[in-house]
């Protein structure tokens, strides 16, 4: 996918809150990141559009076993079968609408692509079960939930080759910010007053390398993303993950161990280095900081590079459109200045 220098590629979403801010943000990933062989351009999110256009609701959009429906408090699954409710239907509808856009503008695009779903620890941790609380209190619940989402990675990462057929490769980005507080037993009850059970890195391996094996047979390249403290590397690599996407500011020194040992295993970090608020710092500022961080691990960048790649620190939503085309000139400068 590179020629082994340093990349640049976004998180995901980007502000807006109608369909013209998607075409917009379309527009900004691939004007920035599609032409330029250090580029990784992908499907961008714009949740502005409301909850169907969320991430909750975009993967439920594309999980077929499973029905959904949206209540004030979120979404939830119904617990009945047949026609998809009416949400999950709008979900799926408009997401297909922002493929077909990506299908039109990227035709005969060579390079890779990525796209983004929720992970089902995420999805346990935010959508509710037909009788009440989230799914994350139901082992049953939440074991189905990953095996459909597994069947429905598959199903989305066909249709991405078909619309796609002479990229280069295609990247599953599997976004679980809420693993950690999963992990931790953090995650609130329905009624505020407790915390769900933790949840034991055995079972949320399991979990993940049923979505993530379905990534790979499908013939795309796994990552995980978890823009949040305490990211269990190391339990992602065992899961599956071949790329793990983290924001520098939240690392520990576990984390730092850890990504050194995701990259001299020649598997990729996504290096989360430009702010997403407030003034952003020039690009020497944040090439420094690379830099410096590949020092502290003893990492030499031309070694390394082809499996570091730079980016916003999470996503963009909360930003402007020109704030979010400066975030992805500066990941492109700072990839590009690294290694040369």
């Amino acid at each position: 996918m590179s020629d082994g220098g340093v990349r640049a590629t976004g998180v995901g979403s980007f502000p807006g809150d109608d369909q013209r801010d998607f075409d917009e943000a379309l527009a900004i990933v691939l004007g920035e990141l599609a032409a330029d062989e250090r580029g990784l351009p992908f499907l961008p999110e714009v949740p502005g559009r409301g909850a169907t256009a969320g991430l909750t609701g975009r993967t439920l959009g594309l999980v077929a076993e499973l029905d959904a429906d949206l209540q004030p408090e979120g979404w939830r699954l119904t617990g009945t079968s047949g026609a998809p409710p009416v949400d999950q239907r709008r979900a799926r509808s408009l997401l297909a609408q922002d493929l077909d856009a990506l299908e039109e503008r990227a035709a005969g695009h060579t390079g890779p692509v990525k796209v983004q779903v929720a992970g089902p620890w995420t999805l346990a941790a935010t959508v509710e079960r037909p009788r009440g609380d989230k799914l994350l209190a139901d082992h049953g619940a939440r074991r189905e939930l990953a095996q459909a989402l597994a069947v429905a990675v598959t199903d989305h990462l066909a249709d991405l080759r078909r619309r796609l057929p002479v990229a280069s490769e295609l990247v599953l980005q599997l976004d679980e910010p809420a693993l950690p507080a999963v992990l931790a037993g953090r995650v609130p009850t329905a009624s505020g007053f407790g915390k769900h059970r933790t949840v034991h890195p055995p079972e949320a391996s399991e979990a993940l390398s049923w979505v993530l094996a379905a990534a790979a047979e499908a013939g795309a390249t796994p990552w995980v993303h978890c823009c949040a403290p305490d990211v269990p590397i190391g339990l992602l690599r065992g899961a599956g993950a071949r790329g793990v996407m983290l924001d520098l500011d939240l690392l520990d020194a576990d984390g730092h161990d850890a990504s050194a040992e995701a990259l001299e295993a020649g598997e990729t970090v996504v290096l989360g280095v430009v702010p997403t608020t407030g003034p952003l710092p020039g690009d020497k500022v944040l090439v420094e900081r690379v830099l410096r961080w590949l020092d502290l691990l003893g990492l030499d960048p031309e070694r390394v590079g082809g499996g570091l790649v730079v980016s916003p620190a999470c996503g963009l939503a909360g930003s402007t459109p020109a704030g979010a085309r400066h975030a992805l000139e500066l990941a492109q400068a700072v990839a590009r200045a690294v290694t040369g």
